[in-house]
C-alpha cells in the first residue's frame, strides 16, 4: 500500500509539473493550436499536454512496478508508443487518415494477437455472451481498439472534456478492479486516472493547455486495453466497462453514423457532437463540461450498480434507464436547436 501511495503521488505530481511547465512555454519549440472556423476556443493554446499525461503514467507505473503485473507488458507498451508517436506526428503536421489508421491497426494487432488481451468470449449485454471462432473475437477486439483510439480523438474538442472523462472513467475502472479482487488492475487504472488529473487543472475552461491528438489517442488506446484486460481475466464484463465510457461512445458513434448517412466524411473536423452543439447554443464551455462530468459520474455509478447487482433483470433495467436518459438528452438538445431556429 505504501508503494502504491508513492506511485500515485508520483504520477499526479509529475503530470502536474510537466503540464504546468508546458502550459507556460511559448518558446521556439512551442506547439500551438490556433483556432479556426470549427474550433470552440478563440486563442492559440499549446497542445502538448500529452507529454504531461504520459510522463505521469510512465513514472507511476515504474514506481509501482506494474510492468511485472501487466499482461503482455512489452507488447502493450510498444503498441501505446506507436499510437502516441503517430498521434504526436499528427499534432506536428496533420497526417491523412491513410497514414494514421494503418498505425492504429498495427498497434491493435500488437495488443490483441499475442493473446494477452484477446478474451475467449465477449460479454456484450447482461446474460448474453458471444462465443465464436477465435479469429472472429480477435477481429472484433482489433476493431474495438482502433475505434476507441479514434473515438477519444473525436471527443477531444472542448476544454476539460476528454481530461475529465479520463479522470472519472479510469477512476471508476480502478474501483471496479478493486471490488473484483485485482490490486494490480486497480493500481494501474488509478495511476492512469491520476496522471490525467495532473493535467486537468491546466485544461479546465478556459484551457491553458490541450492534450493534443497524442494525448487523446493514447487515452483511447488505454481505455481499450483496460476493458479488454478486464474481459480477458474475468474481472467484469466488457459491457460494464463500455457503460463507464458511454458518454463518449454514444456521442461519437451516433455522430459518425449521422454524418455517414448524410453523405459527410466521418473523420473530417466538425462541430456536430452533442457537447459542441450545447456550447454553440449558448451554454458555454464551463457549464457544458460540468454537466458532462455529472453525466460521466452517473454512468460510472450505474456501472458499479450493475457490477454489484448480478441479477440479469436488474442489470437490464439499469441499462434501460441509461438508454432513456440518453434519448431524453438528445431530444432536449434537438428541441433547443429547433427553438433557436424558430426565433
Amino acid at each position: 500500500m505504501n508503494l502504491l501511495l508513492q506511485a500515485c503521488i508520483c504520477s499526479l505530481v509529475v503530470s502536474a509539473l510537466v503540464s504546468g511547465a508546458l502550459s507556460r512555454y511559448r518558446g521556439r519549440w512551442a506547439l500551438l493550436d490556433k483556432p479556426n472556423e470549427r474550433s470552440l476556443h478563440t486563442h492559440a493554446v499549446p497542445r502538448t499536454g500529452s507529454l504531461g499525461i504520459l510522463a505521469g503514467l510512465l513514472v507511476g507505473a515504474y514506481v509501482a512496478g506494474l510492468y511485472a503485473h501487466l499482461p503482455g507488458a512489452r507488447w502493450a507498451a510498444f503498441a501505446l508508443l506507436l499510437v502516441a508517436g503517430v498521434s504526436f506526428a499528427d499534432d506536428l503536421r496533420r497526417l491523412p487518415a491513410a497514414v494514421r489508421l494503418p498505425v492504429h491497426f498495427a498497434a491493435a494487432v500488437l495488443l490483441i494477437y499475442p493473446g494477452a488481451y484477446a478474451p475467449a468470449v465477449l460479454h456484450l449485454f447482461p446474460g448474453i455472451q458471444a462465443a465464436g471462432p477465435a479469429w472472429a473475437i480477435q477481429a472484433f477486439c482489433l476493431l474495438f481498439t482502433v475505434w476507441m483510439v479514434n473515438l477519444y480523438n473525436f471527443m477531444d474538442g472542448m476544454d476539460g472534456f476528454a481530461g475529465g472523462m479520463g479522470v472519472i472513467g479510469f477512476g471508476a475502472l480502478a474501483l471496479l478492479g478493486w471490488l473484483a479482487g485485482s490490486p494490480a488492475y486497480a493500481a494501474a487504472a488509478l495511476i492512469a486516472s491520476l496522471a490525467t488529473a495532473g493535467f486537468l487543472p491546466f485544461n479546465f475552461p478556459p484551457a491553458r493547455l490541450f492534450m493534443g491528438d497524442a494525448g487523446s489517442g493514447s487515452l483511447g488506446f488505454m481505455v481499450a486495453l483496460f476493458l479488454l484486460w478486464a474481459e480477458r481475466t474475468g474481472l467484469f464484463p466488457l459491457w460494464i466497462g463500455v457503460l463507464v465510457f458511454s458518454p463518449f461512445i454514444v456521442d461519437a458513434t451516433w455522430t459518425v453514423l449521422r454524418r455517414t448517412t448524410h453523405g459527410q466524411t466521418p473523420w473530417q473536423a466538425h462541430r456536430e457532437h452533442f457537447y459542441q452543439r450545447l456550447v454553440q447554443l449558448g451554454w458555454g464551455h464551463r457549464r457544458t463540461v460540468l454537466w458532462s462530468y455529472a453525466l460521466m459520474l452517473k454512468c460510472s455509478l450505474f456501472a458499479l450498480a450493475c457490477y454489484c447487482f448480478t441479477s440479469v433483470e436488474v442489470q437490464g433495467g439499469l441499462l434501460g434507464l441509461v438508454a432513456v436518459n440518453y434519448l431524453a438528452l438528445m431530444a432536449y438538445i434537438n428541441a433547443l436547436e429547433r427553438r433557436r431556429l424558430s426565433r
